[in-house]
């Protein structure tokens, strides 16, 4: 998770400020979320899906609608995305005590603490792959990307 967290937020300081409210318009993005609620979107169910593995039963509401978060500007943005991540990464070190035991919710679904975790670093990556689209399109070479020669990027 941490390899995911350091690009996810890379790509969230790549972005200007300006650019937070990009959606592409080209294609089939109608309904897509812009670059801002993309992060907060993923901040939301990082919270859900750790909370889940932690069986509260206060989970954040309308995750895939941005949830209840304030947050709007980037700085505040990547604010509430390490403080998921922060969430994230303590209670994933607590797992290893009993990994296999089952969690449920309405984020996650009936699995094991272990499977959960593994649904939140995937979700995690389905969403970067998104935000590097959103980077690329407005000529910003994402930094994970920067440190591979020009004949790879």
């Amino acid at each position: 998770m941490r390899m995911v967290e350091g690009e996810l937020l890379g790509a969230a300081e790549a972005m200007p400020e300006s650019k937070y409210s990009y959606v592409p318009k080209d294609g089939a993005f109608q309904d897509a979320r812009t670059f801002g609620e993309q992060l907060k979107h993923v901040a939301c169910a990082q919270f859900a899906f750790f909370l889940e593995i932690e069986r509260n039963t206060k989970l954040p509401e309308h995750c895939e609608k941005g949830g209840p978060s304030k947050a709007r500007t980037k700085a505040e943005l990547i604010a509430y995305l390490k403080e998921s991540f922060d969430y994230g990464n303590r209670v994933l070190a607590t797992i290893e005590t009993n990994p296999l035991s089952q969690v449920d919710g309405p984020y996650g679904g009936p699995r094991t603490k272990l499977s959960m975790a593994v649904l939140a670093v995937w979700h995690l990556s389905d969403h970067y792959g998104q935000l590097v689209l959103y980077l690329r399109m407005n000529g910003i070479v994402p930094p994970a990307t920067k440190r591979y020669p020009l004949a790879v990027r």
